[in-house]
């Protein structure tokens, strides 16, 4: 596949166009290749040095991130972002983006994962960001606690980065917004959620939750955010039957 026919279908899948207004992030195709074909695509959290310098080691024609290089306000291309760009093209590898798509998507993206994972119920759009609702708000198949929900989230035994056990120890609605909406904690509390999961959180979060009796997961911005690529790599492998990998680049934050 060439890069114009994977932007094409990493398009149909996520709709970046719904999300231009709300996401300060450039989705979609950020960097462009020769036109090469293209028989493996690299997914990863963010596009930094190691991952695209893995990627081409792997043999990768296209790195597709959640975290991209161009958002709202244009950088001078300086620094380590000229040092980004610069592997890119001297590796002729092509970088697709989506930030909130990929949030927000309700078979392939972050949040829906975790709610699989979780095996959520009653399922509802939660979570609002710039007007939009990019999260899921649900009701688990039976009361859980805490240390149960957390090896349910992790499956391969990681641990969240903060637990604030302040809400009911018997779990039976919980909420989630993956990444860096801890903040949004609020909207948790006003809708009467058992449980808030998201990435990370800040000081300030901690007397809001304990206040307000209610649990707060923080499994970490990049756990929370490995779980969308790899559902779509999962997914193009399935459809297109390109060879697909994940690049593992931990921030522990």
């Amino acid at each position: 596949m060439t890069s114009a026919e994977l932007e094409k279908w990493f398009n149909n899948l996520l709709n970046p166009g719904h999300f231009a207004a709300a996401d300060p992030s450039k989705n979609g195709l950020q960097v462009d290749n020769s036109g090469k074909d293209i028989n493996r695509v690299a997914f990863a959290v963010d596009a930094c040095f190691e991952t695209m310098e893995r990627a081409e080691q792997a043999g990768a024609g296209m790195l597709f991130v959640h975290h991209g290089l161009f958002w709202r306000d244009p950088l001078c291309i300086t620094g380590s972002h000229y040092k980004r760009i610069k592997k890119l093209l001297d590796a002729d590898m092509a970088l697709y983006a989506s930030h909130l798509p990929l949030d927000a998507h309700p078979e392939c993206g972050n949040n829906s994962g975790l709610v699989r994972r979780l095996g959520l119920e009653n399922i509802e759009l939660f979570g609002e960001y710039h007007g939009m609702l990019i999260g899921f708000r649900g009701t688990l198949p039976g009361p859980a606690k805490l240390g149960e929900i957390t090896s349910r989230l992790f499956v391969n035994g990681q641990k969240p980065l903060h637990v604030l056990p302040f809400g009911p120890e018997t779990v039976r609605t919980a909420g989630i917004i993956s990444g860096g909406a801890g903040e949004d904690v609020v909207q948790a509390i006003e809708e009467g959620l058992d449980l808030f999961i998201t990435g990370e959180i800040s000081h300030e979060i901690y007397h809001t939750a304990l206040e307000n009796r209610i649990n707060v997961i923080a499994g970490g911005h990049y756990q929370t955010e490995t779980v969308g690529p790899g559902l779509v790599a999962e997914r193009l492998g399935q459809e297109t039957g390109i060879d697909t990998l994940f690049i593992d680049v931990p921030t522990g934050l």
